[in-house]
């Protein structure tokens, strides 16, 4: 909406395709609403029309990076080179790409003039993506290449430690916590795939036919849908995971807290609100987060350890124990054979047993003899 409150018409049909007819998840669609509110807000300070304001998109660089927040309307001293930029690498890059996104829809529906992809795009080759990105076939093919982004410093995620791990659960303070915790360093969950978990998406038997399910031992069922509280599951399949006698001894304690403060009332949902109202109803992906920062602050970190670097503990604590890549794949739930490998973190005993496993120089000379 504009400062009138009135609907932007194209911005608001470009956020419905996203969100409805493409699927993408209600934090994918509001990060594109916040990058295309502050590209009109640009345009609406310069004086610059949207539909054709492409080709200044330098200019647009320069501001997300020097402006303040707020549309760059605060009333203070612009900072410029010299001191620390208002948004980073990673965050402009992720608003140009909105825009980008945006333009294009609006040149698909005949709302912003053709030339305008020129703007945004160039004619480049496919020399310059992985292997297993060229398709099959050799030789080159041409693409349309985005003419402006910022160069990121390349900066992996860090796992967890089995000793950050453990420290933090000892710092969990309910029943509740330690199940959370649990489910994203042990099994490996995403915020989203956490808060929204039901309680029928819990097996937590030998044997589970019962409940109309083959899949044999304790397991977790991870379904995209709809939820409430916004949580969604960014993998498009389902499947199911399998938990071991921790995560099991963890949600039995957590069902008898559970029941002492709800009884038998609450929502369907496995992990929900017990020491502050609105009490019964799902916890949030937003609170999760907040959980983890307060448990490394609570242990003594010295840092913070995001559900993003527990699931990068998971993946590296099965492969140290002896797991293939497609093992770790299946578990996290992943479509491409490659998406694993940005969660692998070896241990430094790991490697050094690789490297000495190599045999030495003097052996081959000692054998020759």
């Amino acid at each position: 909406m504009d400062d009138c409150l009135e609907v932007v018409a194209d911005a608001d049909r470009f956020l419905r395709e996203v969100r409805l007819a493409r699927g993408r998840a209600e934090t994918t669609t509001k990060a594109y609403a916040e990058g295309v509110s502050l590209f009109l807000r640009w345009c609406e300070a310069t004086r610059r029309d949207w539909r054709t304001a492409a080709q200044d998109m330098g200019l647009f660089m320069l501001w997300l990076r020097w402006t303040p927040g707020n549309g760059g309307r605060r009333q203070n001293v612009v900072p410029g080179p010299g001191s620390k930029p208002v948004r980073g690498e990673s965050r402009i890059n992720k608003i140009l790409t909105a825009v980008r996104m945006f333009i294009s829809h609006a040149v698909a529906n005949n709302a912003a003039p053709g030339w305008v992809l020129e703007q945004i795009y160039e004619l480049g080759d496919n020399l310059d993506l992985p292997t297993e990105a060229r398709g099959e076939g050799g030789g080159m093919r041409y693409r349309m290449r985005a003419r402006h982004r910022v160069d990121e410093p390349e900066t992996a995620v860090d796992r967890a430690s089995d000793e950050e791990v453990v420290a933090m659960f000892l710092a969990c303070r309910s029943a509740r916590d330690r199940l959370t915790l649990l489910l994203l360093t042990r099994v490996g969950l995403r915020p989203g795939q956490v808060a929204g978990l039901h309680r029928s998406d819990l097996h937590l038997v030998i044997d589970s036919k019962a409940l109309g399910c083959d899949i044999e031992g304790a397991h977790v069922h991870i379904t995209r849908r709809q939820n409430e509280n916004g949580a969604w599951s960014k993998s498009k399949k389902s499947w199911a995971m399998p938990v071991d006698f921790l995560v099991v001894q963890a949600f039995d304690q957590y069902a008898l807290e559970r029941h002492d403060v709800l009884g038998s009332a609450g929502s369907d949902f496995a992990l929900v609100n017990l020491f502050r109202p609105p009490y019964g109803s799902p916890i949030s992906t937003d609170a999760i987060g907040e959980l983890c920062e307060s448990l490394s602050r609570r242990a003594g970190l010295g840092r913070m350890v995001t559900p993003r670097m527990g699931r990068h503990a998971m993946a590296s604590n099965v492969v140290d124990a002896g797991g293939s890549l497609d093992e770790v794949q299946a578990l996290l739930g992943q479509k491409s054979p490659e998406s694993p490998r940005p969660y692998l973190h070896p241990k430094a005993a790991r490697l050094r047993a690789a490297f000495e496993r190599v045999a030495s120089p003097r052996e081959f000379v000692e054998a020759s003899r």
